[in-house]
């Protein structure tokens, strides 16, 4: 990016996720790429990205230096780039947030549902999900059968993950409900 704030098209349309720089530019060359209702075939053709609109095959992207995304989490779904057993949650994206680096901050369990932030900006993803950083996480829980008696109770004083040895513990914890 020049002084301006401005971009080539080809730039643009490789930093918001539309594939290779060779792809964008093909892409601008058939004429796919539209900014402020024309075509341009120009790849080179400098634009301020300030606000910028612009058109690929027909569909409207507006200009984002960092992608922040809010997805309700299906069950049946892998908060993962490389999921072992369901399908990755980043399939329920359209290609070209997936293709610029969209990330979750934090994990759903597979059979989980609810809500759960994307994003490319490694940063934030790093200052909500390091342990230093102390951000609180807030989960409401629905569970198929009655609480026991001490359920909140063990939840307070820890329960050991499968993929971790040390016991987690609930800062906070309170039933709502039966359930």
């Amino acid at each position: 990016m020049n002084a301006r704030g401005e971009q080539s098209l080809a730039q643009i349309l490789f930093s918001q996720g539309f594939g290779t720089r060779r792809h964008c530019a093909a892409l601008i060359d058939a004429g796919a790429v539209e900014v402020g209702g024309a075509v341009c075939d120009d790849p080179q053709r400098k634009f301020a990205v300030d606000g910028l609109v612009f058109r690929v095959e027909g569909q409207d992207w507006r200009y984002q230096a960092r992608a922040l995304v809010l997805l309700h989490k299906p069950a049946g779904f892998e908060c993962s780039a490389k999921p072992r057993h369901h399908p990755s949650v980043l399939s329920l994206l359209p290609a070209p947030l997936r293709d610029r680096g969209v990330q979750p901050v934090g994990r759903l369990d597979a059979d989980t549902t609810g809500m759960l932030l994307l994003t490319d900006d490694g940063t934030l993803i790093h200052r909500l999900t390091s342990p230093k950083h102390h951000v609180a996480k807030v989960y409401e829980v629905g569970c198929k059968h009655p609480l026991a008696a001490d359920s909140v109770q063990r939840l307070l004083d820890g329960v050991v993950l499968d993929d971790d040895p040390h016991p987690v513990r609930a800062l906070a914890c309170e039933a709502t409900g039966t359930h």
